[in-house]
């Protein structure tokens, strides 16, 4: 067994997932939050493979769930303390870690700057460069942080590696990165495009390859992660080359409650005759936009059952979405001169056909078509979604970061 620990912190919580390497299978996973309020929740579910159940009638090695969930209500003042909450719920639950200790545990973390562009062994100044570009990401790396340094408390012993969102668009050219603003303001603020969701691209655009059956080197792919927040990017012989997300999380598609693009000097307008502040601003962009400021909910079943309903802001929330997917999808296919393979994952990606289907209806010029049976069918897992005569491949991808982020650790444990 080789088991591997992946921790996702953020300000108030942290979810963990432990992995066996040696199967990829998850063992364990769980969530602590309310961190710092009056009464912090963790829940710690424990699974098994299909062979510890001869009733499951799964073929054997396959991740089976067991009814084994527990959840606690308790005081978690801050991570350290989360930390131990989760090892007493390995201790009492299972899976033994004094039994089976993880190697290595991995962490993710938003932001690496142009500094990381590949996982990285933990040290004290890794930690000091991740504290320096909380600047970048005031919102996640510093929480990004906290579970560092509570977990290295709680695994003394082990090797800590840090896998950084930003890390696969490292190969962006400058001709994608830069922005055409004062090259010294730019280069005095470290401002360019960095791109965000590149764990999951990683994972997508490699386990896509996989299952076509050719190598990741040959093959032009665009990939769409669309949850709440929502990114596509073009992959070029397994090399990121463009990205719709740019300095911030808050460039491109239009998301759950996040604008996407939007003309600058609309922010302007707004500070100087609606008299908003920058905070202002910044709360409208980021929490009161997307498909939320469109319609008044970020869920897209929602916006479904308001369109099936004869909501006209439903509609057009739908209909701006979708634009702007098509939008990507063209400048995208012009970046990489045709595609082999488009895939979706992520929440809307994976659970939404009448959005894969918007977003690549006019696409039939590039060799797009999609199958509408395949397309609607509630199969899980990878799957084609494209008719047999279309000269590109459409999948469903499920992504894995946690799988990807255990990966990259025992990479970098293993050296």
């Amino acid at each position: 067994m080789t088991p591997v620990l992946v921790i996702n912190s953020g300000s108030s919580s942290f979810k963990y997932q432990l992995i066996d390497m040696s199967t990829e299978r998850t063992l364990a996973s769980g969530l602590v939050e309310r961190i710092g309020a009056e009464s912090g929740v963790a829940r710690h579910t424990v699974y098994a493979t299909a062979s510890a159940s001869s009733a499951s009638g799964e073929v054997a090695g396959t991740p089976t769930f067991l009814d084994a969930t527990r959840t606690r209500e308790l005081p978690i003042p801050d991570h350290t303390a989360g930390f131990a909450v989760m090892l007493e719920a390995f201790a009492s639950d299972g899976p033994s870690l004094a039994d089976t200790p993880p190697i290595a545990v991995g962490h993710r973390v938003v932001h690496g700057g142009a500094r990381f562009f590949e996982p990285t062994l933990i040290t004290p100044l890794v930690e000091i460069n991740i504290d320096e570009l909380s600047v970048l990401a005031p919102l996640h790396n510093p929480a990004n942080l906290a579970g560092i340094v509570a977990a290295r408390e709680a695994f003394p012993d082990v090797p800590h590696v840090a896998v950084f969102d930003t890390a696969f668009h490292q190969t962006l050219e400058p001709a994608a990165y830069t922005y055409a603003i004062d090259a010294e303001v730019a280069a005095s603020h470290r401002i360019r495009r960095y791109g965000f969701h590149g764990t999951s691209h990683k994972f997508v655009s490699e386990a896509a390859a996989a299952f076509v059956g050719r190598p990741l080197g040959e093959l032009k792919q665009i990939v769409f992660h669309l949850g709440n927040g929502a990114s596509v990017t073009a992959i070029d012989g397994g090399r990121s080359i463009d990205t719709s997300m740019g300095f911030t999380p808050l460039e491109g598609l239009v998301m759950g409650t996040r604008s996407g693009d939007i003309d600058p000097a609309v922010l302007f307008q707004l500070a100087r005759r609606a008299g908003m502040s920058i905070d202002d601003l910044d709360d409208l962009l980021n929490k009161r936009s997307g498909l939320l400021g469109l319609a008044g909910s970020n869920d897209l079943r929602d916006i479904r059952a308001g369109i099936e309903a004869g909501d006209p802001r439903a509609l057009l929330a739908f209909q701006v979405y979708v634009h702007r997917l098509r939008g990507y999808a063209g400048a995208y296919l012009a970046q990489l001169g045709g595609a082999d393979v488009i895939s979706f994952t992520a929440g809307v990606g994976e659970n939404a056909p009448h959005v894969r289907a918007g977003a690549l209806e006019t696409l039939g010029f590039a060799g797009v078509e999609i199958d509408p049976e395949r397309n609607e069918s509630p199969q899980r897992g990878i799957r084609v979604i494209s008719t047999d005569a279309s000269t590109v491949t459409v999948l469903v991808v499920p992504t894995d970061e946690e799988l990807e982020i255990a990966r990259q650790t025992l990479s970098v444990a293993a050296t």
